[in-house]
C-alpha cells in the first residue's frame, strides 16, 4: 500500500532550479535511502514533504492515517528539561495513568466499609479497566525502553539527569532522535542520522531500524549504513528522482547498467536524428518544390520524435592526486606510556604504538574517548600528563582537522591556500582550486560564508600541495557527498606515504585501512585488518588465530595466554547463560501479571475486595521483582 506519493514536484529559488518534475511511491514498510551530492536539494524535498515549504507545483500524498516523524540535520532541540525528563513526555498519558493508579491504589487500602459497597465496587472497576488500560499500552515496560534507547544512541546513566540546556549541539541532535524513536512515527524521516554518533551507537541504531515497523527515508552518505538498513533507493540527480530496487551497493550496479543501456539508445538516436538533418538539408539544397516538401514533411516527422535526454552522471568531484616529497624511514612513528587525563576524567593511559612507513592504519574508539587529542599530543599541540613519542627519520606531517579551525574565516579562498604556499604562481594557485571545483569569481568568496564541504574541499587541497608523507586526518569525509568520498577514497588507496585516520565511515575504514588500533581507556589494542575484520574479530576472537603474534614468547607465556583465553571464553559462556535465564524469568514475571490482570476482571474477584487487594498485592510484589530483573538485564547487556 502506498503511504507516500510524489508527482511531478518542482521547486525553484529564483533562476535556480532545485526540483524539476520529482516523481516516486514509497509504499508501506519500505526503507529507503536519499542519496545525492551536495546542494541537489534531499534536505528541500524533505522539508516540502513535511509542509515546511510549498512546492511551486506538483502533487504531494501522504497517508493521512499515518504519524510523520522528521530529524533535520541541523537540529537544535530548546528545553529546559532533563534528558530523562524529556524522554517521559513522550509517554506523558502512560504517567498520567500511573499517577491515577496510584491513588485508585491507596483508596482501595482503606478500611472496608460496607455501607460503601458501590463505592468499593467502583474504586476496583476503575482500578481493573485503568491497570489494563495502562498494561496493553506499554505501561510496564516504556522505562526499559527509554533507557534502551538513550543507552544505544550513547548516552550512560550519569547523563540522563542532566539538563539539555548544557549540552553540545550534536547531544542535543542525539536527544531529539532518541525521542524520535520512542515516539515511534509510522513514517521516518531521517536527514544525516550517523552524525555525531560514534561506531558503537550508529551499529545499535542500524539494529533499531532494521527491526522498525515502519516505513522509513534516509539521507545520508553514509554507504555502510545505507547498505544494512534500507531496501530501496532514490537518487536526486539535476533535479529529479531515480529510483532504484535495492540497498546502495544495489542501487550503484543498477544504476551502471541503466547508464549504459540508455545512453546506447540514447547516442542511437542522436545519430538517427543527425542523418535526418542530414537529408533534410540535402533535400533543401535541390530548391526544388518537390524535393523543398520532402524536407519540411521530414522536419515535421522530425519534430514529433520524442527526444531521448542524456542519462544522468554524477556531477564533477575534486581531483585529487596526494603526493609525498620525500620518502621517510621505515619507522615513522614510536609512541611509549602516553596517558592523558583532564581533571579527574581519565581519556588514556599506557598508549602504545609503532607505525611503520606506508601502513594505512585507523584509530577508533568511543565519542569522548580522546581520539582528537591524542593526534594533538602526535602534533605536539597538546602535552601529554607522561610517557613520551618519537617520528622517525624525513617524517612530515599533514593534519586534516575535522573542525576547519585551521582556516581563517576572514580570508579570501585564493589567499587562505596562497598564504599557505607562497611559492606557487598565481595560475598554479588557481589551476588546483580548479580542480577542487573553485573557479572565476569563486575563489575570493571569504572562508566564513563557505559550507561544510566547501571548508573540507581546502583542507583536503592544502593537504595535497603540502606533499607531507604522514598524514593525520580527523574525520575526512565528515560534509562529503558520496561522489567526493569515493575520490579522496582512490586518493589515499594510491598514495605512497603513511596514513592515520579518525574515522566512523564504515565503507571508508573498509576500502582504505588494513590496521586498525582500538583507543580504550587502558590503551590501544590492535587489529591487523580492515573494519569487517575487527567486527569479525571481536565477534569471534578464535578467528584468524594464525594472525596471534606468538613468536618470540616463551612456551609458558603462550600457554598463560591460551589459559586466559580459555577463562575469558568461559566467563563470556557464563554471562551469556546467565542473561538467558534473566530474559526467561522477567518473560515469565509479565506472563503472571497479564493473568492476575485478567483474574482482577471476574466477577468473583472485583467483587470480594480481600481476594481484590490481595491479588494487588501480589501484582506489586511482582512489579518489584521485574524492576530488579530489569536493572540485572541492562547491567549484563552494557
Amino acid at each position: 500500500m502506498i503511504v507516500l506519493s510524489c508527482k511531478e514536484i518542482n521547486k525553484s529559488y529564483g533562476i535556480d532550479i532545485i526540483l524539476e518534475s520529482v516523481s516516486f511511491n514509497i509504499n508501506e514498510g519500505e526503507k529507503v535511502g536519499l542519496i545525492g551530492p551536495n546542494g541537489a536539494g534531499k534536505s528541500t524535498l524533505f522539508k516540502i514533504l513535511t509542509s515546511q515549504l510549498d512546492q511551486d507545483k506538483g502533487e504531494l500524498f501522504i497517508d493521512k492515517g499515518k504519524k510523520l516523524g522528521y530529524l533535520s540535520q541541523h537540529l537544535s532541540l530548546e528545553s529546559t528539561n532533563t534528558i530523562y525528563d524529556e524522554m517521559l513526555l513522550v509517554f506523558d498519558q502512560l504517567v498520567s495513568m500511573e499517577n491515577k493508579l496510584k491513588d485508585l491504589e491507596i483508596k482501595m487500602n482503606e478500611p472496608y466499609d460496607p455501607s460503601k459497597e458501590e463505592y468499593h465496587n467502583k474504586l476496583i472497576k476503575d482500578y481493573t479497566t485503568m491497570s489494563e488500560l495502562y498494561t496493553n499500552n506499554g505501561g510496564y515496560t516504556f522505562r526499559g525502553e527509554i533507557n534502551r534507547v538513550l543507552k544505544g544512541l550513547g548516552f550512560i546513566e550519569e547523563d540522563f539527569q542532566k539538563p539539555i540546556a548544557i549540552l553540545s549541539g550534536g547531544q542535543k541532535t542525539r536527544i531529539a532522535l532518541c525521542k524520535l524513536l520512542l515516539i515511534k512515527p509510522e513514517i521516518l524521516l531521517l536527514d544525516e542520522p550517523t552524525n555525531h554518533l560514534d561506531l558503537e551507537a550508529i551499529e545499535w541504531l542500524e539494529e533499531y531500524l532494521k527491526a522498525y515497523k515502519g516505513t522509513i527515508i534516509i539521507i545520508s552518505h553514509d554507504r555502510y549504513f545505507l547498505d544494512a538498513v534500507t531496501n530501496k533507493t532514490l537518487e536526486l540527480i539535476n533535479g529529479h528522482v531515480n529510483c532504484y530496487n535495492g540497498n546502495y551497493t544495489a542501487s550503484i550496479e543498477l544504476k551502471e547498467k541503466n547508464y549504459e543501456v540508455q545512453l546506447k539508445a540514447y547516442n542511437l538516436q542522436q545519430t538517427e536524428i543527425k542523418r535526418q538533418e542530414d537529408i533534410i538539408d540535402r533535400y533543401r539544397s535541390f530548391n526544388r518544390e518537390k524535393s523543398i516538401k520532402a524536407a519540411e514533411s521530414r522536419q515535421k516527422a522530425l519534430d514529433k520524435i520524442e527526444r531521448i535526454k542524456p542519462p544522468d552522471r554524477d556531477g564533477r568531484a575534486s581531483k585529487i592526486q596526494l603526493e609525498t616529497l620525500i620518502k621517510s624511514g621505515n619507522d615513522v612513528l614510536h609512541v611509549e606510556a602516553l596517558k592523558k587525563s583532564f581533571g579527574e576524567k581519565l581519556l588514556f593511559k599506557n598508549v602504545e604504538m609503532d607505525i611503520k612507513r606506508g601502513e594505512k592504519i585507523a584509530l577508533i574508539g568511543e565519542n569522548g574517548r580522546g581520539k582528537t587529542t591524542l593526534f594533538k599530543i602526535l602534533l605536539e599541540s597538546e602535552q601529554s600528563d607522561s610517557g613520551f613519542m618519537t617520528l622517525g627519520k624525513n617524517v612530515f606531517t599533514g593534519y586534516y582537522d575535522q573542525e576547519q579551525s585551521n582556516l581563517n574565516t576572514e580570508k579570501t579562498i585564493i589567499d587562505e591556500v596562497w598564504d599557505d604556499f607562497p611559492e606557487l604562481t598565481t595560475t598554479e594557485v588557481r589551476t588546483a582550486l580548479a580542480a577542487f571545483l573553485f573557479t572565476g569569481d569563486d575563489v575570493f568568496k571569504k572562508i566564513s560564508t563557505l559550507s561544510g564541504g566547501e571548508k573540507c574541499r581546502i583542507n583536503i587541497l592544502k593537504l595535497m600541495l603540502s606533499k607531507s608523507n604522514f598524514l593525520l586526518l580527523d574525520e575526512p569525509t565528515n560534509h562529503l557527498d558520496i561522489v567526493s568520498r569515493e575520490a579522496l577514497e582512490d586518493a589515499l588507496l594510491g598514495y605512497d606515504g603513511t596514513l592515520l585516520v579518525i574515522s566512523h565511515d564504515r565503507y571508508f575504514l573498509n576500502k582504505v585501512i588494513s590496521k586498525i588500533f582500538e583507543l580504550k581507556q587502558e590503551g590501544i589494542k590492535e587489529y591487523l585488518g580492515n573494519y569487517s575484520y575487527y567486527i569479525e574479530k571481536k565477534a569471534n576472537p578464535l578467528r584468524f588465530q594464525h594472525e596471534e603474534e606468538f613468536s618470540g614468547k616463551t612456551k609458558t607465556q603462550i600457554q598463560q595466554e591460551k589459559k586466559k583465553k580459555k577463562e575469558s571464553e568461559k566467563q563470556e559462556r557464563e554471562l551469556k547463560q546467565k542473561t538467558k535465564n534473566i530474559e526467561k524469568s522477567i518473560s515469565d514475571i509479565e506472563k503472571k501479571i497479564e493473568d492476575l490482570h485478567e483474574q482482577l476482571c471476574l466477577e468473583e474477584v472485583y467483587s470480594n475486595p480481600e481476594k481484590s487487594k490481595d491479588i494487588n498485592n501480589d501484582i506489586l510484589s511482582l512489579q518489584t521483582q521485574l524492576d530488579e530483573l530489569y536493572v540485572q538485564w541492562e547491567e549484563m547487556i552494557d
